[in-house]
């Protein structure tokens, strides 16, 4: 009844009442490019090729990441970029939960047997989540820890500094805006927890890295890093 009265499209294409999701038909998630091997096995940033062992890319080689391992459900393109940047920067609350399905996806895929003591999200710093109203992270963060039956921690850490967008900065710009802009929270104990951090797009890592600084600083026995889409 609520589809007659309010009917949902595809957020791509348009298409009416979308399956298998509520607002991403088959075939624009089909044609998402997914994140699959080869990648690398710290970061998980995929590679051309055929590559039949585990191996570092040249950035986790040079230097290791805090975060024990990422990794994320698709390429920041097609349906699912169109889905995220209306979540972002249009206001698209609905399509969290088809976010959340994908995020699940991923974890059960790339994470199988691996213990989490709780979910966190990339923080947002105050005065941004004012002017957004959310914080999308945190939204994403709170859905996938429900259908994991985890309990979610949204003031784990926190931004304590504002940092400019990262679009468009290359990588060591990028580690720059975010250096020392994370910190754990001032009632925060993540002392021996092992941690999953969530974020919506994952580019070079420089933001859920400064996070997985903050928190193995606080004591955190592990934090691995999933997100919906990679940069």
């Amino acid at each position: 009844m609520l589809d007659l009265l309010y009917p949902r499209n595809c957020v791509h294409c348009g298409a009416p009442s979308p399956e298998p999701m509520k607002y991403l038909c088959w075939d624009c998630l089909s044609d998402t490019p997914k994140v699959e091997p080869p990648f690398c096995a710290i970061c998980g940033d995929p590679v051309a090729g055929d590559i039949q062992h585990d191996y570092a890319c040249f950035a986790c080689a040079r230097e290791t990441p805090a975060f024990d391992r990422a990794r994320s459900a698709v390429r920041y393109e097609g349906a699912v970029g169109d889905a995220l940047r209306a979540l972002k920067y249009g206001n698209a609350l609905w399509v969290v939960q088809d976010m959340a399905e994908l995020l699940l996806a991923c974890v059960r895929a790339e994470y199988p047997g691996q213990p989490f003591d709780l979910v966190t999200a990339v923080p947002l710093h105050p005065v941004r989540r004012r002017e957004r109203g959310f914080n999308q992270s945190a939204l994403l963060g709170s859905a996938i820890a429900r259908r994991l039956r985890m309990p979610f921690r949204e003031g784990l850490i926190r931004r304590i500094r504002p940092t400019g967008t990262q679009t468009g900065l290359t990588a060591p710009q990028r580690t720059a805006n975010v250096c020392g802009a994370f910190q754990v929270g001032l009632f925060a104990r993540p002392a021996e927890q092992r941690i999953l951090l969530v974020d919506d797009v994952m580019t070079t890592g420089a933001t859920v890295n400064a996070c997985a600084k903050a928190l193995k600083k606080g004591g955190a026995a592990a934090v691995h890093v999933v997100t919906v889409a990679r940069g």
